[in-house]
């Protein structure tokens, strides 16, 4: 079930201040998707922040933190900027407005069916339609995507990036996540699941747009509850 709030005919006709959002009752995941803004509103921007995956050995780990911030303000904790696709079998991660991202995870689902399972070649065709789509190209999202031998960025350009390490991030605070996680994968023997805890961990308490509501996902699947381990 879903909220539309503002539902104007037109959302350029709406007063200054008037806001169009979309919010998911089940999941609890929301994005302003139209706004007429007063001044300080309109410097403002939606943040679904730190995504970090690492694959390694055979096994891969994605994790994000739960905070959504508009502006200086934190409207959310505990969002959820993960899901798992095909069947248990695929990982993927965003940062960026929330319908965007659902609406870019159905569209890879469906290109990962259409190509059995294929994350390089499902990726490929994601983004050949991301830049042909003019409906897709204003879509505000990067995903990570990733299974147990590959871990892939796609960007908001309708580009494909496959990290030469198998560590990928996106989102505010990308950069710290990124240094910590190849520290931490460089010199130790920590697990992609260890590695991702830690390196989050570092994020958020360095980036403010980061909290330390972490939630991990994994696979293999080495526990009862489908598509990984959730923490």
């Amino acid at each position: 079930m879903t909220i539309k709030v503002g539902t104007l005919p037109g959302w350029r006709d709406a007063p200054a201040g008037y806001v169009f959002a979309h919010i998911d009752l089940h999941t609890g995941d929301g994005a302003i998707i139209h706004s007429r803004s007063t001044p300080h509103l309109a410097d403002a921007r939606w943040h679904a922040t730190t995504v970090l995956g690492v694959c390694r050995d055979g096994k891969v780990a994605i994790a994000a933190d739960g905070q959504v911030t508009f502006g200086d303000m934190v409207v959310k904790h505990g969002a959820r900027k993960i899901r798992v696709l095909h069947e248990g079998q695929v990982l993927a991660g965003f940062a960026g407005a929330a319908a965007d991202a659902l609406t870019l995870f159905e569209k890879f689902e469906a290109q990962l069916v259409t190509w059995k399972g294929d994350l390089r070649k499902a990726a490929v065709e994601l983004a050949k339609e991301w830049r042909i789509d003019r409906e897709l190209r204003r879509l505000e999202a990067q995903l990570i995507v990733a299974n147990e031998h590959d871990i892939l960025i796609l960007s908001g350009e309708g580009d494909v990036l496959q990290p030469d390490d198998g560590i990928a991030s996106i989102g505010s605070g990308s950069p710290y996540a990124t240094a910590a996680a190849r520290a931490l994968a460089g010199h130790t023997t920590m697990t992609p699941i260890e590695i991702v805890k830690e390196a989050m961990r570092i994020s958020s308490e360095l980036c403010i747009f980061t909290n330390e509501h972490i939630t991990i996902f994994s696979l293999p699947n080495d526990n009862d509850t489908k598509g990984g381990v959730e923490e």
